[in-house]
């Protein structure tokens, strides 16, 4: 063994941990919780400290002086002991961090006390609250959350012995202090979580010593993965490099160059690499994993994992998992004869696990290698290790510039794959489309759309090549080549022509990845606002007399209309579909809709699902689309024609009689007026072209060709017709089945309204904004009392929309198992 090694790192004085900034949200969503809790589940927690007070009372007095006396230690003597030890290890800027985390929770337990019992609910105050004395007493201890917060900070308590005994002492102070009643349950909660607060921000922003694995530590790893090292030189990082202090430039000027190969390692894994040099002159890669950076990229695969459909593989949970997973890549692929460097051991140092494995000097990586340079042989070498990889049912998942490496030879250029921690074994088969898509990108940006398709037809299947027409898209491409990509957005297009040229039957449309995106979170985000807002209105006390009152016999009419709407919508579809529909299938689909309302805007889920039906039949996707777009429109012109007859029909021959306030006609007249004058300027203009032009030019000649069919439109027609009047009616039969009376104009106008807020506001199924505007309109435009009005709109929409949820459900099994959806 020698004596002494060369080790040149860069170890920072402080680390920022991403777990303590994890831990902080976690924690503090939790304390969120815990209020809410206190606050809605009131009666539970005063019950149980009613239960508990002549016991808690009794033993108080038995207990007196004992659970003073523990409570006063715990207080008194703990910090002083924790700092004492901190001191005698000569971790002053740790004391100083304990100390500050201390303070910092004692104020956030008195702004709390502040805010709670200044603004603060009775039903939250008394929640946070025990009986003392008689009355109900507020309590958050604050020497709880004071010591929670000094020992976290103080460190793990595997190292510190004062810690250890001290998370013990407070332990037990904690439940002396529930079972006798002292405090409440939720306040001592609220405490502890505050503290915890403290404690992991004061960590977090201050940094902790690291416990990643330098100096001795990393020696001693490598050593046990069975190498006797010579100089162990760091490769520079962009973590490092982004740590401008003067101690972290010095050390980074030492350091020498590192060879390309070592760079793309680096940038490829994202983990620190290390040059070992051996006596006998050979020199190795090493790669650690350490913990805290561990718990970023476990966060990104889980967010990639849970947001794209079959694209990233399993996330780790633990640094081990990861490491062995790394490794069992990297034999799975050598063992496929991909060449990738050979892992020659692993150990485990500290926070960090080791990885030894051959290096790769000669070898440089794609992004650095000229245009010029990359002649077919180059692009065959790359095609033919991808294929080893697919061939043994191995998937990279994460194919950029720095995971491909280049080394020229005289004979013939060598190409290796490297960086396989996110790959999968026994891979789907989305998987492997996925990496080849990541390949012809990744070419594209170096050769050209042309080459890149050309090599790929070259070496693989047609049908390969054929099946990632769908899957060119940015959101699939791992980030290095996501970001190459939209500095250069013209290549997937040029991609795409040019699979189109070589395979003209191949599909480029793009597929369906995103699981859910910003629209997709907007709507779950107004949704739950939503039911709040509609549960919150709910007044129980009048609704259930109100309710009582009704009369059975129209709300199950109004049921039963809601089910003709569906049939109207079958109609509707059927005489403006391009083949021939069965009314009784196109029936089927509209109810199948009504349970994909759940989780689609107002409107969108019964277009979904005829465009599903139509292409399932064998129309184009483009005449599904237009004819999808050509049933929208009818019922749109339709509604406006029924109420304008409705108008008319009616009498309607004073305002007074139609009872639309007078503000209210002005708001239209100004609106009117705004959106006039809007479109006198070329941009607004050009923009509704814009909007609105591709839905013109894709129903207009379907429309063509369904006016030369008179029976088409009467039937459209009257589908819509009893579509729209289906509503209506239903709406109506509501309203008498509550005793209330409106005229037949001022129901339509009331639920088109409501209608029309649902569509435009995007929550499923329009839940939260349709009962708004119902009830808002019944009470602006009928003169129906606000509180019965919120009923009438309830009551509507349970009969319409929840009632009809299940027959939705069972008509969408029917189907998918059928073949039609």
């Amino acid at each position: 063994m020698r004596s002494r090694v060369d080790v040149q790192d860069v170890r920072p004085s402080r680390v920022h941990r991403p777990s303590d900034l994890l831990a902080l949200t976690l924690t503090a969503v939790l304390a969120v919780l815990v209020v809410i809790l206190a606050t809605y589940a009131q009666n539970t927690t005063t019950g149980v400290a009613e239960d508990v007070q002549g016991f808690a009372t009794l033993l108080r007095r038995i207990l007196f002086v004992p659970v003073n006396v523990l409570v006063g230690i715990t207080t008194v003597v703990v910090p002083i002991a924790v700092l004492t030890e901190l001191a005698l290890r000569r971790l002053g800027r740790q004391l100083l961090q304990a100390v500050a985390a201390a303070v910092a929770a004692m104020l956030l337990v008195a702004a709390l006390y502040w805010v709670f019992l200044t603004f603060g609910s009775d039903e939250l105050v008394q929640g946070l609250s025990v009986r003392l004395g008689g009355q109900w007493t507020l309590t958050i201890p604050e020497y709880t959350a004071m010591l929670t917060a000094l020992l976290t900070v103080a460190g793990p308590r595997s190292r510190r012995r004062s810690v250890a005994w001290s998370w013990n002492l407070l332990w037990l102070t904690t439940g002396v202090v529930v079972i006798t009643a002292a405090v409440s349950l939720a306040g001592l909660g609220l405490a502890l979580l505050v503290g915890r607060v403290a404690g992991l921000g004061v960590r977090y922003l201050g940094g902790v010593d690291p416990e990643r694995a330098y100096g001795s530590a990393l020696l001693a790893g490598i050593r046990r993965a069975g190498v006797e090292p010579a100089t162990v030189v760091r490769v520079p990082d962009p973590v490092i490099e982004a740590d401008r202090t003067p101690a972290t430039v010095d050390a980074l000027a030492m350091l020498p160059a590192p060879t390309p190969s070592q760079r793309a390692l680096v940038e490829a894994s994202g983990d620190r690499v290390y040059d070992v040099a051996t006596d006998d002159g050979r020199h190795l890669d090493l790669i650690v994993f350490d913990g805290d950076r561990q718990v970023v990229g476990m966060l990104t695969r889980l967010w990639r994992s849970l947001r794209l459909r079959g694209l990233e593989g399993r996330s780790a949970l633990s640094l081990r998992r990861a490491t062995e997973r790394a490794a069992l890549l990297s034999y799975a692929a050598r063992a496929a004869g991909v060449r990738t460097p050979q892992l020659l051991s692993i150990a485990e140092a500290e926070d960090s696990m080791l990885l030894l494995q051959e290096s790769t000097d000669a070898a440089v990586p794609l992004s650095d290698v000229p245009t010029q340079d990359i002649d077919d042989e180059v692009l065959h070498a790359i095609w033919e290790q991808l294929s080893l990889a697919h061939a043994a049912g191995i998937a990279h998942r994460a194919l950029t510039s720095d995971a491909i490496l280049v080394e020229r030879r005289p004979d013939a250029p060598r190409v290796w794959i490297t960086a396989w921690e996110q790959g999968d074994v026994a891979s789907s088969d989305l998987a492997r489309r996925m990496d080849t898509m990541q390949l012809i990108a990744l070419l594209a940006l170096r050769v050209g759309a042309g080459r890149a398709v050309g090599s790929a037809a070259e070496m693989l299947p047609a049908a390969d090549i054929q099946a990632i027409g769908p899957l060119l898209q940015t959101v699939a491409l791992p980030r290095r080549t996501r970001e190459e990509m939209r500095a250069h957005k013209e290549v997937l297009a040029e991609l795409r022509s040019a699979l189109v040229a070589r395979l003209p039957e191949a599909d480029v449309q793009p597929e369906q990845l995103v699981r859910f995106g910003a629209r997709t979170l907007l709507t779950i985000v107004l949704t739950i606002v939503a039911v709040f807002a509609v549960l919150a209105s709910v007044n129980v006390s009048q609704i259930g007399p109100v309710l009582a009152a009704s009369d059975w016999r129209y709300s199950a009419l109004a049921f039963a209309l809601g089910l003709v709407t569906l049939l109207g919508a079958a109609l509707a579809f059927v005489a403006f579909s391009p083949v021939r529909l069965p009314i009784w299938r196109a029936t089927l689909v509209q109810t199948a809709a009504t349970f994909v309302a759940l989780a689609a805007p107002a409107g969108i889920g019964p277009a979904a699902l005829n465009l599903r039906m139509l292409t399932r039949r064998g129309v184009s996707a483009s005449l599904a689309g237009a004819t999808v777009a050509l049933v929208q429109v009818s019922q749109f012109v339709t509604t406006l024609l029924l109420l304008l007859v409705l108008t008319v029909t009616s009498g309607v021959q004073s305002p007074a009689s139609f009872s639309v306030p007078p503000a209210a006609l002005i708001v239209l007249g100004v609106v009117a007026a705004a959106v006039g004058i809007a479109l006198l300027f070329p941009g607004v203009r050009t923009w509704a072209q814009r909007r609105i032009g591709p839905t013109v030019r894709q129903t207009l000649p379907r429309l063509i060709e369904v006016i030369g069919q008179p029976w088409r439109l009467a039937l459209a027609l009257g589908g819509n017709v009893l579509m729209t009047m289906g509503y209506v009616l239903a709406f109506d039969a509501t309203l008498a089945a509550l005793g209330q009376k409106a005229s037949l104009v001022q129901v339509a106008l009331v639920f088109l309204t409501g209608n029309t807020a649902g569509s435009v506001i995007p929550t499923p199924g329009g839940i939260g904004t349709v009962e708004g505007a119902l009830a808002l309109g019944l009470s602006t435009i009928a003169g129906v009392n606000p509180g019965v009005a919120g009923t009438v709109a309830l009551l509507f929409r349970l009969l319409t929309f929840w009632l009809r949820i299940p027959l939705g459900w069972l008509a969408m099994r029917y189907l998918t198992r059928d073949g039609e959806l």
